[in-house]
């Protein structure tokens, strides 16, 4: 297990992707191309789960780490939960398994979860509205989501623009219109009990995510997927004060490093009392589902 007094930090945003990566999957080796190139990644292939916890370990952060299940929007086979959790399990001292499950499945999703839950330790779900294809607030999601609250886990959210598709003809057919933080408004309101976690400055819609954030308590914001140096002032403000208890601290490896994300916070105007709330205890209190 974590032990949350030697580490420094929580990163509430690692993906976990390889076995697409180390295969002939028709498009993936072009999809991954055009990621690493996005975001000038220092990776030719996505790390492996063991290579991660390493990086990790080494500077006593722990990490959040997740597939996604998109495979009826690409065709890109998914990572499997059970294989992805089991080898987080051999690393408990520094990872935080979470699952992805596209919200097509209905109920056989919501069964997963469950067990995902129950037999696997899983701590919490990543969705990619952009990548899975849906609007949040579908109804036909509800059912799993259902499941999700009633375990008492978080639900994190992809918000905002996304490195997924960029630069690819057609965007790679990913439709950025699913990622609007309002469509979550809906769900922190039928699912009051639930933790939900809106991943990223949600660029374009900043303001609509800060508004939902402020109006329900049940909703954070983590700050992965951009250098804190190009975060909005509004961003900024929120993070010092109305919304210090419920912003968290996140990368987005492997396309934005942490060591970059943390030089960079360093230099960000975040009040000295703020910073370890960010880093790492925000995380801790809702990991541990304390209000």
């Amino acid at each position: 297990m974590i032990d949350f007094n030697d580490i420094v930090a929580i990163d509430f945003h690692t993906h976990a992707e390889e076995p697409c990566g180390t295969h002939a999957d028709d498009g993936y080796d072009e999809f991954q191309e055009a990621m690493a190139g996005y975001f000038r990644s220092p990776f030719k292939h996505p790390p492996t789960i063991p290579e991660t916890a390493a990086y990790y370990r080494e500077r006593r952060i722990a990490a959040v780490i997740f597939p996604v299940d998109a495979e009826r929007e690409t065709g890109f086979r998914r990572y499997a939960n059970e294989e992805m959790a089991e080898l987080a399990a051999e690393h408990a001292d520094i990872l935080i398994p979470f699952a992805s499950i596209d919200p097509a499945k209905g109920r056989l999703g919501a069964r997963e979860a469950r067990r995902l839950v129950e037999d696997f330790g899983i701590r919490g779900f990543k969705f990619h509205p952009t990548y899975q294809g849906f609007y949040p607030n579908d109804r036909s999601a509800y059912v799993l989501y259902e499941a999700i609250e009633e375990a008492g886990v978080p639900a994190l959210f992809h918000t905002g623009q996304t490195g997924v598709g960029a630069g690819m003809r057609g965007g790679n057919g990913m439709r950025l219109k699913y990622s609007n933080p309002i469509y979550l408004d809906d769900v922190a309101a039928d699912f009051p009990d639930m933790k939900i976690i809106l991943a990223h400055p949600s660029f374009p819609w900043q303001e609509e995510a800060l508004a939902v954030a402020t109006h329900k308590p049940n909703i954070h914001i983590d700050l992965s997927g951009w250098s804190p140096k190009y975060f909005p002032e509004i961003l900024v403000r929120y993070a010092n004060t109305l919304l210090r208890d419920r912003v968290l601290f996140g990368s987005d490896w492997p396309a934005i490093m942490p060591d970059r994300w943390l030089r960079d916070f360093e230099a960000l105007d975040i009040k000295p009392e703020v910073r370890p709330l960010i880093l790492k205890q925000n995380a801790m209190r809702l990991l541990a589902n304390r209000p």
